[in-house]
């Protein structure tokens, strides 16, 4: 799905709502989800999930074709944990 299907959907339940608003509503959701992790917030959904950021510890790692080894830096990474009435729902498929 993307965020011009995202944008159908919006449409599709508020029919009053046109493409350019619906897209500028999914756009806004995204930013918004984004500046909170950049700010090193917690972005809680009831229903769907949390999204957060984690730090990844520096550390050696090895290129498989060259086998040479190489310093990864430090680095934050945002990361998504699924509510458990999200997980039910994709394992009923």
């Amino acid at each position: 799905m993307t965020k011009s299907d995202l944008a159908e959907k919006i449409m599709e339940i508020y029919d009053f709502i046109n493409k350019k608003d619906a897209v500028n509503m999914v756009d806004i959701v995204l930013s918004s989800i984004s500046e909170a992790l950049e700010q090193g917030d917690k972005v809680e959904l009831r229903g769907f999930g949390t999204f957060k950021t984690l730090k990844r510890n520096a550390r050696i790692a090895r290129n498989p074709h060259t086998e040479k080894q190489i310093q990864v830096p430090e680095k934050i990474v945002p990361v998504f944990k699924p509510s458990p009435k999200l997980k039910s729902r994709v394992n009923k498929l």
